[in-house]
């Protein structure tokens, strides 16, 4: 996955009516367990310039992908428009893992403190708490396991996270490598775990 926070596409919810017809979950606890997948990754990390699934990224370049989605989050979700929040957004220090730590804390306060209905203004659209949130939540998970492979780390990923990002990332399977933001679907067996089922439908094929 390759995207920021503002130029996601497609969007966290296919439309209403979809999201309507997913189960219930609750997106601000499992923020909260995404960020404690891929902070531990991050601690854990040795080389930061070692390759990732993300083709055109070292591990450095990819965990400042993820800080820099979180310093967006608090101007955002306080009603900034994008050109306000940009101003917010401040150069990234060398030391990646205090930065993540930093960043992270913020946004989890500023999840925590939003209206789920509020509006949320994106490159691409305007839309609610929820949904920023769920595409959030989906992005910080699928990355985590990229620095889990990237690192030679545990790359099982919460049964929860997957669960749940699975019901924003299915629908939307067509859509996903439409947008230019993935590589293609890669065949997966209707069989095989609902990790390796997420992960082939954004390009990753984990048994490799």
């Amino acid at each position: 996955m390759n995207t920021t926070d503002t130029d996601t596409a497609p969007t966290a919810t296919a439309d209403a009516t979809a999201a309507s017809e997913t189960p219930a979950f609750d997106w601000y606890t499992l923020q909260k367990q995404a960020h404690r997948e891929f902070g531990r990754r991050v601690a854990a990390v040795g080389d930061w310039n070692a390759p990732t699934p993300d083709k055109e990224w070292t591990v450095g370049d990819l965990v400042r992908h993820v800080v820099t989605e979180q310093q967006w989050i608090p101007p955002l979700l306080a009603g900034l428009t994008l050109d306000q929040a940009r101003r917010r957004v401040e150069p990234l220090g060398d030391d990646l893992a205090a930065e993540w730590n930093t960043y992270s804390s913020m946004a989890t306060a500023a999840w925590q403190a939003a209206p789920s209905d509020a509006s949320v203004q994106l490159s691409y659209d305007t839309v609610t708490v929820l949904d920023y949130l769920r595409e959030q939540v989906s992005d910080v998970t699928i990355h985590s396991w990229d620095l889990a492979r990237a690192t030679a780390a545990d790359e099982d990923l919460d049964q929860a996270l997957v669960e749940a990002v699975w019901t924003v990332f299915e629908p939307q399977r067509d859509a996903l490598e439409a947008s230019g933001l993935f590589d293609s679907p890669v065949p997966m067996p209707d069989d095989a775990p609902l990790q390796s089922r997420l992960l082939a439908l954004t390009g990753r094929d984990d048994r490799r």
